[in-house]
């Protein structure tokens, strides 16, 4: 038999007795990560939300910033139905309208894969799940129809159905649903002009590089209204069957805001913010006929 050392075992006990008191010497789990959604739910905190400049909102929008979505090309004035969004969001959120900044985003920019230097983006941008792959989106804030717009001249404009459009030179913005449209639905016999941003499509079809322009519909009124009056909307496309195509808000793929965004937009839609805005910046896109 080996006798231990008593001073090694006086120790030995010390320790185990120091270490059981404090840790029970078990082995300890580790310390549980917070829930994420409990923590997506605190920072909805109004007007404390981790935001990109603390007790700021930055919102990012393209330049120029096109009526009736704005007014006079100023995001900042709140007139214009994405503006006046744009703040009410803000507001639902906690933050007055000196607290939010607004910054030059391009469109396709906006929903490219990224890091995003917005708190989120408004600039009729549809919801898809490709673009669902890069980042993420608010609750939809607008159900929108994408239409046609062509010169009075033009034999685009005596177009009743969507197979009158096959023969004709279509143009469209690139990186759009728009575009979507033309080439997924309408297939023309000719590839469609794409352009880099709305104002150049509306040139081209004032200078009859193209017969007809696909926008969305309160886009394609103010163009025949105010832009370029020898055109006129020819028709609306049908709704898609399942979900309808739908304006949202953009935020970074991993912002911890989405949520907080969401909730504000579904706020605003059901103690009817977001019609009554409608009604007052896009009431005029109200009726166009649809293209069978």
């Amino acid at each position: 038999m080996h006798l231990v050392n008593r001073p090694l075992v006086t120790a030995l006990c010390s320790a185990v007795t120091l270490c059981a008191a404090l840790t029970g010497c078990a082995p300890q789990a580790e310390e549980k990560a917070p829930d994420r959604a409990a923590g997506a739910t605190a920072s909805c905190a109004p007007g404390k939300l981790a935001t990109q400049v603390p007790g700021k909102l930055t919102v990012g929008t393209d330049k120029p910033a096109y009526a009736p979505w704005f007014s006079d090309d100023e995001p900042s004035n709140g007139k214009g139905f994405e503006s006046a969004v744009a703040y009410a969001v803000a507001k639902e959120l906690g933050y007055g309208r000196d607290a939010v900044v607004w910054q030059h985003t391009p469109f396709n920019s906006a929903f490219a894969p990224g890091a995003k230097k917005f708190d989120f983006d408004i600039n009729q941008v549809s919801i898809s799940e490709e673009r669902k792959k890069a980042v993420a989106f608010s609750s939809g804030y607008y159900d929108v129809r994408q239409a046609v717009v062509a010169l009075k001249s033009s034999k685009a404009a005596r177009a009743t159905r969507v197979a009158d459009l096959r023969d004709v030179k279509l143009g469209a913005q690139v990186g759009t649903t728009s575009l979507d449209f033309i080439t997924d639905l309408v297939k023309p016999s000719e590839k469609p002009a794409v352009y880099q941003r709305n104002d150049f499509a509306k040139s081209a079809l004032k200078t009859g590089q193209v017969d007809a322009i696909v926008v969305d519909l309160p886009t394609a009124f103010y163009i025949t209204g105010a832009e370029v009056p020898e055109a006129e909307v020819v028709g609306q496309f049908a709704a898609p069957s399942g979900d309808p195509e739908q304006f949202g808000l953009v935020l970074d793929r991993e912002s911890v805001l989405t949520s907080c965004v969401s909730g504000a937009v579904d706020a605003l839609r059901k103690d009817g913010t977001l019609a009554a805005l409608e009604k007052k910046w896009l009431s005029e896109a109200v009726d166009a006929a649809v293209l069978k």
